[in-house]
């Protein structure tokens, strides 16, 4: 497939812009951002590295179909008209998995779902000279989109979503996404001339994030994708885009990164799934039970503490070495406290927010980032944030705030 075809990817909610602007440095043209997704245009070779290199993604999904539709005769005509026979195959099913529609006449999501299932079986199953679709096995996932009454038919060629990058054993209680964490370090600012702290790493997704941004490791590379089981795919293409992503890998940049957490369980699952990613980098499946002795470090400290003992574990010459403005931080402070929701309780979530303000005294002239759930951070913290906006992490509404300088 060397045409180029619309595509949509989908993102939380506040990560539109950082989404958009990496498809641009990908070379591919965004046409709109929309409410948690993306369009955008691209070849099939596109595709794979958005898959395969897209960090703030969480799907990537192919428009099959786009047409205006404003009662469920027009839906079917504009389905049944769609060519999914040159996506799916013949020995293949087809599920509509989420129906979402906004300032359209068409409203019910659930009748929705089954007229556009109805016209693309009755158009698969006519092409392919059967009676029903196949209803064992693998299933083409498809995603309706209804926005002003026109309607995007979209299916799924990541099969697991993407903040699954691999590197995960597994996780602590209510994990930070991946793709959520990418988010937050592009939109925080963040670049590996400056040293990055994290004193709530947990398992550690913020600083292997940012490990793998410093080192210009593809977050895809160490999973497969949907992409696949469909008509459209190339394994020559898929191979050459992940022997470009291994090629710009650099192990060899100076990297100052550095987690802790008081629990020493998560501390020893971050610095296991921190030595995974060599494996991943070489194109191995990845280990489980590597001890953090058997981390191959490149600037990257994890170790056991609680925050109210954070210190920078950087001299400060070092911290300002490398930075080329006066006004920049020394370093940047990027966190997921832990929250309510999270806890069970409010109040240890509440008083851990009024802790972190000691923070200032410790890390002076650092910037501060972090992502919790709780609208109220600021009062308990004892200083506005200097930006503040709204993110999701999954199903959870948060915030991410931002401090410029702690003085």
């Amino acid at each position: 497939m060397n045409k180029i075809v619309s595509a949509v990817a989908l993102c939380a909610v506040g990560a539109e812009k950082i989404v958009s602007n990496e498809l641009r440095k990908l070379d591919l043209k965004v046409d709109e951002s929309l409410y948690g997704r993306v369009r955008f245009k691209a070849d099939i070779k596109g595709l794979y590295q958005t898959l395969i290199g897209l960090r703030a993604a969480d799907r990537i999904l192919l428009e099959i179909g786009f047409f205006k539709a404003v009662d469920f005769d027009e839906l079917f005509e504009g389905t049944g008209a769609a060519a999914w026979e040159l996506l799916v195959p013949k020995n293949m099913g087809l599920k509509v998995v989420k129906v979402r529609t906004n300032r359209s006449q068409l409203k019910a999501e659930t009748s929705i779902q089954s007229v556009v299932h109805k016209a693309a079986a009755q158009r698969l199953c006519g092409k392919y000279k059967m009676n029903r679709l196949p209803e064992d096995g693998k299933a083409a996932e498809v995603r309706v989109y209804i926005e002003k009454d026109m309607v995007s038919l979209l299916v799924d060629l990541c099969g697991e979503p993407l903040f699954k990058r691999g590197y995960r054993s597994e996780g602590g209680v209510a994990p930070l996404r991946e793709t959520t964490a990418a988010s937050i370090l592009l939109l925080s600012g963040w670049k590996r001339k400056f040293p990055l702290y994290d004193p709530f790493c947990g398992s550690g997704t913020i600083i292997i994030e940012a490990a793998m941004y410093a080192w210009d490791m593809a977050p895809g590379l160490g999973r497969s994708f949907a992409i696949e089981n469909f008509l459209i795919a190339d394994n020559k293409t898929e191979q050459t885009v992940r022997e470009e992503c291994r090629g710009r890998i650099d192990f060899s940049r100076l990297v100052r990164i550095a987690g802790s957490d008081e629990d020493t369980r998560s501390v020893s699952i971050a610095s296991s799934n921190i030595a995974r990613l060599y494996d991943i980098a070489e194109g191995k499946t990845p280990q489980r039970g590597i001890r953090l002795s058997d981390i191959k470090t490149h600037g990257i400290n994890v170790k056991a503490q609680p925050m109210s003992k954070a210190s920078s574990p950087f001299p400060a010459s070092e911290s300002s070495a490398l930075n080329s403005k006066p006004s920049d931080p020394s370093g940047f402070i990027i966190t997921n406290p832990p929250y309510g929701k999270r806890l069970g309780d409010q109040s240890i979530a509440e008083q851990t927010y009024s802790e972190m303000a000691n923070l200032k005294e410790r890390f002076p002239g650092w910037k501060l980032a972090l992502i919790t759930d709780h609208s109220g951070f600021e009062s308990f913290f004892g200083r506005k944030a200097d930006c503040c906006r709204e993110i999701s992490n999954g199903a959870i509404p948060s915030y991410f705030y931002e401090y410029a300088l702690l003085l």
